[in-house]
């Protein structure tokens, strides 16, 4: 089993960092788990799915993370998953940084995690 870890700052944003096609995973059953699929889940995933275009430009802008478009239903009604991401290259390897929402229940994304096959360590960190 391969161990990943998931930190829980202040805020009660969960961070994971993993390689593309796992984050896509991820995504993807976090929804399932979720029961629904939001706007900003849909965003994060165009985002990865045109890695390369989206990782050029954010240097080219200088900027650290991507914010998906929310809509205004989803955070009234507390569906927002998503709250940004980060991508990276290690080499020739894409690696993205989720963080996901303060409202999404941390045990759904270990749960999410574990049923991907990863052995799960929560870290709660003061930033």
């Amino acid at each position: 089993m391969v161990e990943i870890k998931v930190t829980v700052d202040i805020g009660k944003y969960k961070w994971v960092r993993l390689p593309l096609e796992e984050a896509v995973k991820l995504l993807n059953k976090v929804s399932e788990l979720l029961g629904w699929k939001s706007g900003d889940v849909d965003e994060a995933l165009r985002y990865m799915e045109h890695f390369d275009e989206f990782y050029s430009m954010m240097k080219r802008k200088f900027k650290e993370f991507l914010v998906p478009i929310k809509r205004s239903s989803d955070m009234i009604r507390g569906r927002v998953v998503v709250d940004k991401l980060k991508l990276e290259k290690e080499g020739d390897q894409k690696i993205v940084t989720l963080v996901f929402d303060r409202r999404v229940d941390l045990r759904v994304v270990v749960d999410a995690l574990e049923n991907m096959g990863f052995e799960v360590e929560v870290e709660k960190r003061v930033f």
